[in-house]
């Protein structure tokens, strides 16, 4: 494993202790997936096929007693067998697999010994292989349907904005808190450089209240408008629109981009071919009938 693979793996969680019977387990896991490839796929003798399938059952009661040990170890509670189901694919022997029943399917002999290496190599490494090959499968996946789904989402979206009354709703949470908006306006007028030569007039206040009320009256008005809440909505679907066309073109763009490195890898192995109207072999149409 390379540096840079170890720094990887690095951040991911794993399961301690590993112990040197973890180890163990791993190494007769591979003897056991050696031994069952070998008279899986070759003619072997049939003294030594039934010498591999005593070292394959002494190896499954020794991974059955292991199972059992760790069973022991947690009070024999029934959800030990829910979480560790599938090592009891593993402790089935190949001898087994040999009967007439089961002669069509020679590979299953291999499955349970895959079985076998897959629990020994999860009991080393714990989560870690796992977490590395949901982080890798995780990203493709995204990458695969973001786009897709938020287009999606943004259709939702835009049908959701052409029944909506935006500025009634901005109209009553105005009303909600006009006691705040006033002062905050009447503040703010008062505070305002040109309005300020105002004070020396009669009735200034009165004035100033006057502006407060009149700013407050418009913009209910303005809300309340049809025009206006249908200017709202207007703007709202055409910036979803430009989202949704603009997720689209870039999704286009991509796929234009895959297809077109296919077609340059496709004719970057491609075997060269014979020029047209030449004959593919020196002579060939140079040859003459007597």
């Amino acid at each position: 494993m390379t540096a840079t693979a170890t720094e990887e793996l690095g951040a991911y969680p794993r399961k301690p202790p590993v112990l040197w019977t973890d180890w163990a387990m791993v190494g007769l896991a591979v003897v056991s997936v050696a031994l069952i490839a070998w008279i899986s796929f070759f003619d072997v003798a049939k003294s030594t096929e039934t010498t591999i399938f005593i070292v394959d059952g002494v190896i499954c009661a020794i991974f059955a007693a292991e199972f059992l040990w760790r069973w022991r170890r947690v009070g024999w509670h029934h959800k030990f067998l829910l979480h560790n189901w599938y090592e009891v694919l593993g402790m089935v022997p190949a001898f087994v697999l040999t009967a007439p029943w089961f002669r069509a399917f020679r590979l299953l002999r291999i499955v349970v010994a895959l079985a076998r290496l897959a629990r020994a190599i999860d009991r080393v490494y714990g989560d870690r292989i796992t977490a590395a090959v949901v982080n890798r499968a995780t990203g493709t996946v995204v990458e695969a349907v973001k786009r897709p789904i938020t287009v999606a989402v943004l259709d939702e979206v835009a049908d959701v904005l052409r029944t909506g009354n935006y500025t009634a709703n901005i109209a009553a949470a105005l009303e909600e808190n006009r006691g705040e908006m006033d002062e905050m306006i009447l503040e703010t007028v008062k505070n305002d450089p040109q309005t300020k030569r105002v004070k020396y007039i009669p009735f200034h206040d009165d004035i100033i209240r006057l502006i407060t009320d009149t700013v407050f009256r418009m913009v209910f008005q303005v809300l309340k408008d049809p025009r206006t809440d249908e200017l709202v909505s207007d703007v709202l679907r055409e910036n979803i629109d430009q989202m949704r066309a603009s997720v689209q073109r870039k999704d286009d763009q991509d796929k234009r981009a895959a297809a077109t490195a296919e077609l340059t890898a496709g004719a970057g192995t491609g075997s060269p071919h014979a020029p047209a109207g030449r004959p593919s072999r020196p002579g060939a149409s140079g040859a003459s009938t007597p």
